[in-house]
């Protein structure tokens, strides 16, 4: 069942109308790539995300001159957007009056406490709620002296310390990111978090790297994460398209039981009794079942041997044989197939399944 494991209980916010933390499923985000100045090339990565199935879509807004882009993004896509800002209230009052539905900033950046108020009382009267994000390369002088090192225990303190200054002003839509490359820093980082505050967390693991590493990274990273029941929200930050981070998310959550709104894809690494070209004939099932949403497991079998018997859970599955293959379900064999036809056979088959 989608969403069963227990989950660490977290205030809920709401984003435009993407509910994150209290029990909500744990949504998937990426961020917009374009340079800001681009507004076509930005709303046209948006629609592709969207498209991809991405929930939340983040901006950076560096100056005066990005903020139209939200009102473009805004009127594109149904998504709701986020605004990236450092350092310069100006900038988040000028996204909140935009329609932004979120913000990311670190209060502790955006100067004296009058500025810090102004920040929180508009958001809080447009219902904008703010995400603190800390990175383990950003921390302040006074909390890296003071632990020598961007530790996990000062990754919460300063997020902590950041959601002091708007709760100063009754301002609690927060949500909290603890973000660091080196994957057992961040992990424990929101470990400790989750002990120590309600805030929603968006997990994730920053600077993950190229697709091959900074997927392996955030399996380990996000995915641990999750199965221990904490994170709401998540981005895989990978050195690609953002379209990758969005199928990485998906495909994330699908591998932790987070979400079943397509098929469970399960192969073996082939064995000297292997006689077709499985690893071709595997990533083409995959790829035909990319937009498939029904909940089953397919199963894509190099032998006729075990094929059937191992992967008998299966609700449909092909084994691979000597110039033909077997089409089974649960187990049971349904007939032979030419190997020419087996994916053909397949997918015929599932389209013969209720979603």
């Amino acid at each position: 069942m989608e969403g069963s494991m227990d989950r660490t209980k977290t205030k809920r916010v709401l984003v435009g109308g993407l509910p994150i933390g209290g029990g909500a499923p744990v949504s998937v985000q990426s961020m917009l790539s374009r340079p800001a100045e681009d507004f076509a090339g930005s709303v046209a990565q948006a629609k592709e995300l969207e498209a991809a199935g991405c929930q939340l879509i983040r901006a950076a807004i560096p100056n005066q001159a990005a903020v139209p882009l939200i009102e473009k993004l805004k009127e594109a896509v149904a998504v709701p957007i986020v605004a990236d800002i450092h350092f310069d209230y100006r900038l988040a009052l000028e996204a909140a009056a935009a329609g932004v539905d979120k913000i990311r900033i670190n209060p502790g950046n955006i100067g004296d406490e009058k500025k810090v108020k102004q920040v929180a009382d508009v958001c809080r009267q447009r219902k904008i709620p703010i995400r603190i994000g800390v990175n383990a390369g950003s921390l302040e002088r006074e909390i890296l002296a003071k632990y020598g090192a961007p530790t996990p225990e000062a990754l919460v303190e300063s997020a902590l310390y950041h959601a002091s200054l708007l709760e100063k002003y009754d301002f609690t839509d927060i949500v909290l990111s603890m973000k660091a490359s080196h994957v057992p820093v961040m992990y424990a980082a929101y470990e400790l978090a989750a002990r120590r505050t309600a805030y929603p967390l968006h997990v994730g693991v920053t600077e993950a790297g190229t697709r091959r590493m900074g997927l392996l990274r955030s399996a380990a990273g996000i995915g641990g994460l999750l199965l221990r029941g904490i994170g709401d929200t998540i981005r895989v930050s990978l050195t690609d398209e953002p379209v990758r981070e969005v199928q990485a998310g998906i495909d994330l959550l699908r591998a932790v039981g987070l979400r079943q709104d397509g098929p469970r894809i399960v192969s073996c690494p082939t064995c000297g009794r292997t006689r077709i070209d499985l690893i071709g004939l595997a990533g083409r099932v995959e790829e035909a079942l990319r937009d498939c949403k029904k909940p089953i497991t397919v199963a894509v079998m190099g032998c006729a041997v075990n094929g059937p018997g191992e992967a008998r859970e299966a609700d449909v599955g092909i084994a691979g044989g000597d110039g033909c293959g077997l089409l089974f379900r649960k187990g049971e064999i349904l007939r032979k197939v030419p190997e020419d036809r087996l994916l053909e056979a397949l997918l015929a088959e599932i389209d013969g399944i209720e979603g």
